[in-house]
């Protein structure tokens, strides 16, 4: 049995990254930039409310300040 456990503790820690590095800004929810970007273009701010406001709830998910 403590076979068994021993195997899950190892196969965690392969998956673990070293060191992450903070993710930034402007390489977060790429998704949703890239549809309120294109949308911000093509229709004006004015017309993007929902997908602007999408975004920032996708930012502020991962922890930024918005």
């Amino acid at each position: 049995m403590s076979t068994v456990s021993a195997a899950s503790v190892e196969s965690t820690a392969v998956i673990e990254a070293p060191e992450k590095k903070p993710l930034k800004p402007c390489c977060a929810c790429p998704e949703t930039k890239k549809v309120r970007d294109a949308c911000i273009i093509e229709k004006g701010e004015e017309s993007c409310a929902v997908l602007i406001e999408a975004h920032k709830d996708c930012m502020r998910a991962l922890g930024f300040k918005i």
